[in-house]
């Protein structure tokens, strides 16, 4: 995610709270795979049937799910930081009892538990990490993605190492790192203002009467529908040890976290978002057919369950931002009813797949698995046109979340064709307008400020990042500075939702119909290799802008941005 912002910052220079907080989260993304590892072992060493053992994921996402329509109501009345300590100890507490337990019914109880305090905590951290985070947003977003990746790549190896010794192992191993995660919030993340206005409970139900948003997450239930199914049964015909499962599922969990990622959103800028997603489905579906038909033979299974994490990774991201550009609701809202729907898909699918499973042979739920990801692609498709007119800002319907304009300032009387910046919400961006007013001063021209206020997009969460009333300040506090250095000025708010090669191409548009002389752009805190890849803001605004478009600092001159320095840039550090 890159975006127009100052000189590059580390984003691991961060306060304690953001650390805690981070450390948390990769010990609940470490959830999503710890329990795969052990799970013909927990069938061995408690006499129960894989439909039994699959419950384990059907109590814990099924909880999950429900959870997410009440937590943001939770949230806005208690405070992000007392909703997040509740969930680590609600985890800590139902993790250990499951380790505790001489029965799949009772670890199957406090997994419904665990699930409780999971969704309490995922729908908060992101807003912590953002809040608490140095440095503006992007630095936050690149360690919450660092998080998810190395919660998603590490857990199957902790689980299968750990699993290794007792099938008790990773359900103490996460109570002990979720203690230490619960202290270090406890100590330091400071207390955090709550809302002005409180979520209504039942705003997440309201919010799917809208089309566009009851499509993608009934999009999205038939896709974790498929996705649970393979993750509950695939160890089955494996016919590994726990050691060798976790090693399967981390090399399956580093692809999820790799094309999610970085391979998700160049695909998103070049095919857009709907064709990605329907190729996406389409492979899933072949995958899981691949591993139904092959479900006698382990190396079979095992190749296809790692391919399938490109598929995953490229889908999770994707998925999100498409619910976020249909959605005409506040984006937590939007976020909560997504949420609700992916996990009831994938809470039901074990639970139904067992059945199957018992009643038929081991091939059948996977070849369900299959159809649900076929039949996920006419879903998507009877929401085609309210996605491409949200990417596309057509304009043409209510229901789209696109980028869009709002003037900060009045307008300056004069013909003279302006100078653009683009800023973001950074600590360098003051030196990135006052590098930009040198140009307009030279060439004699107006300048206009356009601050970029983004909806940070990462899994099912989605966090405004800035309201629109900090955004406007800051645009008004660039205009009260050029102002008393005499240089003409106006602003804008460039308001998107994770697509920020569509935010790109937005500034593009706006050039274009104000006839400007020249767009600037900072260097982003997330390094080259991030603002100048396909999909980011600054290359989707180089492509698309009619005008020259320069990168600005304090330390160097003006350097007009092309598909060749573009290139160039890429594989530098400076």
């Amino acid at each position: 995610m890159s975006t127009p912002h100052g000189a590059a910052a580390s984003p691991f220079k961060q306060p304690k709270a953001v650390w805690a907080v981070a450390f948390a989260c990769v010990i609940s993304f470490m959830g999503i795979g710890l329990v795969d590892p052990i799970l013909p072992a927990l069938a061995e060493s408690l006499h129960a049937t894989p439909s039994q053992v699959s419950l384990l994921f059907s109590s814990y996402l099924i909880v999950t799910a429900v959870a997410m329509l009440f937590v943001g109501w939770f949230s806005s009345r208690f405070g992000a930081k007392r909703t997040l300590v509740i969930g680590l100890a609600v985890i800590v507490v139902f993790a250990a009892l499951a380790g505790t337990t001489d029965s799949i019914n009772g670890i199957v109880g406090f997994r419904a538990g665990w699930g409780l305090g999971n969704a309490l905590f995922i729908a908060t951290s992101l807003a912590v990490i953002v809040a608490s985070a140095s440095g503006g947003f992007a630095g936050a977003i690149i360690l919450y993605e660092t998080a998810l990746g190395l919660g998603i790549a590490v857990g199957p190896l902790l689980g299968g190492e750990l699993g290794a010794i007792s099938w008790r192992g990773p359900f103490f191993g996460v109570a002990v790192l979720m203690a230490i995660a619960l202290v270090a919030t406890l100590v330091f993340v400071p207390s955090l203002p709550k809302p002005k206005r409180p979520t209504s409970p039942i705003a997440p139900l309201k919010a799917l009467r809208h089309r566009g948003l009851l499509t993608m997450g009934i999009m999205a239930l038939l896709y974790n529908w498929g996705f649970f199914t393979m993750l509950g049964y695939a160890p089955y015909p494996m016919k590994l040890s726990a050691h060798q499962l976790g090693l399967v599922f981390t090399g399956w969990g580093l692809l999820v976290a790799a094309f999610s990622v970085f391979f998700a959103p160049r695909l998103q800028a070049r095919y857009g978002t709907a064709p990605v997603l329907y190729a996406n489905l389409l492979g899933l579906g072949i995958v899981m057919a691949v591993i139904a038909a092959g479900v006698a033979t382990p190396t079979t299974v095992i190749v296809a369950v790692i391919v399938s994490g490109a598929f995953i990774g490229i889908n999770n991201t994707l998925t999100t931002q498409a619910v976020m550009l249909v959605s005409p609701v506040e984006r937590p809202v939007a976020s909560s009813a997504y949420g609700f729907l992916r996990f009831i898909g994938g809470g039901l699918a074990p639970y139904v797949a067992g059945k199957l499973a018992d009643a038929t042979d081991l091939s059948v739920p996977f070849y369900v698995g299959a159809a649900t990801f076929l039949l996920a692609i006419p879903v998507l498709a009877s929401g085609h046109r309210l996605l491409r007119q949200a990417e596309q800002h057509s304009g043409e319907t209510a229901e789209t979340v696109e980028p869009s304009l709002t003037a900060v300032g009045a307008a300056v009387p004069t013909d003279v064709p302006p100078v653009i910046v683009a800023v973001g919400d950074h600590d360098r961006a003051d030196a990135i307008v006052a590098a930009a007013a040198r140009i307009a001063r030279d060439t004699g021209s107006p300048l206009e400020v356009v601050h970029v206020q983004q909806t940070a997009v990462v899994e099912e969460q989605a966090v405004d990042v800035e309201s629109a009333g900090q955004a406007k300040a800051a645009v008004t506090a660039h205009l009260d500075r050029l102002a008393a250095e005499g240089v003409a000025a106006t602003g804008q708010i460039l308001s998107s939702v994770g697509d920020h090669a569509a935010a790109g191409r937005a500034l593009a548009r706006h050039a274009a119909d104000v006839h400007a002389r020249a767009v600037a752009v900072g260097r982003s805190p997330r390094g080259p290799v991030a603002q100048f890849t396909d999909g980011s803001f600054t290359t989707a605004l180089t492509h698309t802008a009619e005008c020259t478009v320069v990168l600005v600092d304090a330390e160097h001159t003006p350097r007009r941005l092309t598909k060749d320095s573009l290139a160039e840039l890429r594989g530098s550090a400076v």
